[in-house]
């Protein structure tokens, strides 16, 4: 079976990744690099893991979090749906199990707020993941006059964690932001959509989920 570390150290994946955050660097999006995939691939894992799910299951949530942006070395737009194609075609070239590649694929595929719709718990994890890494070091512009709305956000963000609850009813996501950055409006202005594919993705694992900011719940 294909596992995660394998998938780490394949050579055309890694340049498929860095290809896709260096075209992201030239439209001038935040950090989707190794620390962004590998962020997302080992939190999804974390989430199911913390549900009870089977470790394979859980193996292949990593490897679907770690594959998740490589659609964007094509385009930002509808890059989730691009991903999943060249995934699909990297692992059949690894002679991986078909059923595996379909779960990772559906999970790329709909990992994105556009059309994006939790439709496996792999699917959940990732959505989930993804949408919580929002980071200071994620921002790539060293002036600050010239930050966009999306710079101001994840750099006022100066604290992030996403944990689910002891009776495992809910899922908070908590941020500690530093208004005199940027707003919490701001943060909604462009984050809404991913809050309630949040939501949605929380209730496919038979979750609640919270939004807290600044010690605020606000979802």
């Amino acid at each position: 079976m294909i596992t995660y570390e394998e998938i780490k150290k394949n050579e055309t994946i890694n340049t498929y990744i860095q290809a896709a955050d260096e075209s992201l660097i030239a439209m001038g999006y935040t950090e989707h690099s190794f620390a962004h995939v590998t962020y997302v691939a080992e939190k999804a894992a974390a989430i199911l893991e913390e549900l009870g799910y089977p470790a394979r299951t859980v193996e292949l949530t990593k490897i679907a979090g770690y594959m998740h942006d490589i659609g964007n070395v094509i385009n930002r737009v509808d890059h989730s749906q691009s991903g999943a194609v060249m995934a699909f075609r990297i692992l059949d070239n690894m002679q991986m199990d078909p059923k595996e590649i379909a779960m990772i694929i559906s999970a790329i595929g709909n990992h994105d707020e556009g059309f994006g719709v939790p439709v496996s718990p792999l699917a959940a994890a990732l959505i989930l993941a993804d949408k919580s890494d929002v980071r200071q070091n994620r921002v790539r512009n060293n002036d600050l006059s010239t930050f966009d709305i999306h710079d101001r956000v994840n750099y006022s963000v100066k604290k992030s964690e996403l944990k689910i609850n002891e009776a495992h009813t809910i899922i908070k996501l908590k941020l500690s932001v530093d208004t005199h950055m940027g707003s919490v409006m701001d943060y909604f202005e462009i984050f809404m959509q991913r809050m309630v594919l949040c939501r949605k993705a929380a209730e496919k694992l038979g979750l609640q989920f919270k939004l807290m900011i600044n010690e605020q719940q606000l979802i």
